[in-house]
């Protein structure tokens, strides 16, 4: 019971985070931690430039780029909960037999959101 508590509190804290976070502090993260090139992958732009304009706060990521911002940055806060940021940034870029081997990242990518969010959530519980 203590386990599923503290996976439950970190979820919670991982949304927390990334309701509260502003884009170019999500983009800055992300681009730390998963580079630059795939943070501008994830998001569906076509540049990674475009990224570094939202962290140096020079533009602000359309609607549904910023959404994926937020599901990438939630995602990795929640796996980075209990996994290395190498691991995570794996996780992200691998095929993934949860999303019928498509990599998380391509999944965000084309919207499919829940998807990539239950299959985090998978491996957590696989541990």
């Amino acid at each position: 019971m203590a386990a599923a508590t503290k996976d439950l509190s970190a979820a919670r804290q991982a949304h927390r985070q990334s309701v509260e976070s502003s884009p170019a502090d999500m983009a800055r993260f992300l681009q730390d931690a998963l580079g630059q090139k795939l943070v501008a992958y994830i998001t569906n732009v076509s540049s990674p430039r475009t990224v570094a304009h939202w962290v140096a706060g020079d533009r602000s990521p359309g609607t549904e780029s910023e959404d994926r911002l937020r599901v990438a940055f939630l995602i990795f806060r929640l796996l980075g909960e209990v996994e290395s940021s190498h691991v995570v940034r794996a996780w992200f870029a691998g095929h993934n037999p949860v999303m019928d081997d498509t990599a998380p990242a391509t999944a965000i990518r084309e919207g499919k959101t829940r998807e990539a969010l239950a299959a985090a959530k998978a491996f957590l519980s696989d541990g």
